[in-house]
């Protein structure tokens, strides 16, 4: 059986089966929107198989680590992986970059509660844009910033993204993400 390759700029999602996972999906929907498909997203930041490649995500503390390690077998979560087609090599580098430099950093839970509040709100973007701290940063914002860096948007500001809005945008432009590997368990 061949082995997937994911590629530094890789972005992975996952759909977890935690309660707080639930609870991030039901907060990121708006009326409307059909159901919200993922709830955490981050970037593969070295290259290797599903078993060895290495991403930067923002959990308690912003991680690098492998992919396999927190999605391997025992977990329950599913992960999808999306290649962007449409970046240069210097964009790759300075994405990976952006995304390292914010490794050992603590996870931002008072822009979580800005994500709340702005979701009472109807998804305006005010709390969030009040609260948003580059020092506590949340894993859709380590995602969205490393690539607006690079020049790159997910159609909405680095601090209102969700990883519901990276996973919406990814899907409605095939032209810009392939899918390396669909939302399924890796193991």
């Amino acid at each position: 059986m061949e082995k997937t390759l994911l590629l530094p700029g890789d972005v992975f999602l996952t759909y977890g089966a935690g309660f707080f996972s639930k609870l991030i999906r039901f907060f990121t929907r708006t009326i409307g929107e059909s159901r919200t498909q993922v709830n955490h997203t981050g970037i593969v930041v070295a290259e290797g198989d599903l078993e060895n490649c290495l991403i930067v995500e923002t959990l308690l503390r912003v991680r690098k680590h492998k992919l396999w390690k927190r999605y391997g077998p025992f977990s329950h979560d599913k992960v999808a992986v999306y290649r962007p087609i449409n970046l240069t090599p210097a964009e790759t580098d300075t994405i990976v970059a952006k995304a390292l430099e914010q490794v050992g950093k603590k996870y931002g839970i008072v822009t979580v509660i800005g994500h709340l509040l702005d979701w009472l709100l109807l998804g305006a973007y005010v709390f969030r844009r009040i609260t948003q701290n580059r020092d506590y940063p949340i894993c859709s914002w380590l995602v969205a910033y490393a690539f607006a860096k690079a020049g790159k948007t997910f159609d909405v500001q680095p601090g209102a993204a969700q990883p519901d809005d990276i996973w919406d945008f990814i899907q409605k432009n095939p032209d810009k993400y392939r899918s390396i590997h669909p939302l399924e368990q890796i193991w």
